[in-house]
């Protein structure tokens, strides 16, 4: 949390955009926003949302899928690549100081959960420091939104530089 993968997916989209690469760009957090008492959760809802989702970008012939969401684990990023139907899967980790996400957190999300929030951006960061399912890691501190973005798919060699 707080890393800034959904303002970097927003800006690589529409870097993509101006380059005429066609894509599809998925927050996957977004499409899991609910509150459900059912036994596999909101995960279980966001995966099969992704799927129905993921079915109509590539009846649309998107080869190149964005995907923001943190995963915590291998089964989790197994899912997402089973899901998604990818050929090549890279994984990047934007990074950031955790005070930075912490201060990114409490200017984004004014509601309830605020501090709930902001004490998780620790705790993920150090799930995402153990499980180290990145290829690659990009650095999203004191620097334009888009030179991270930029980075980010140049390094996946979407793009050249």
């Amino acid at each position: 949390m707080g890393a800034g993968k959904t303002s970097v997916l927003a800006e690589a989209s529409d870097i993509l955009t101006m380059r005429h690469i066609p894509h599809a760009a998925i927050d996957l957090d977004g499409l899991g926003l609910a509150y459900l008492r059912s036994p596999s959760g909101n995960d279980g809802l966001m995966y099969r949302n992704l799927q129905s989702v993921c079915g109509n970008y590539d009846s649309a012939v998107a080869r190149r899928l964005l995907l923001a969401r943190a995963i915590e684990d291998r089964a989790e990023l197994e899912l997402c690549q089973s899901i998604v139907a990818a050929q090549n899967t890279l994984v990047c980790r934007l990074t950031a100081s955790l005070e930075l996400m912490e201060q990114r957190i409490r200017t984004r999300e004014s509601g309830l959960l605020r501090q709930q929030y902001v004490t998780r951006a620790a705790k993920l960061n150090a799930i995402l420091d153990e499980a180290r399912l990145e290829d690659f890691t990009v650095i999203n501190e004191n620097r334009s939104l888009t030179d991270v973005a930029k980075e980010m798919l140049v390094k996946a060699c979407w793009i050249r530089s």
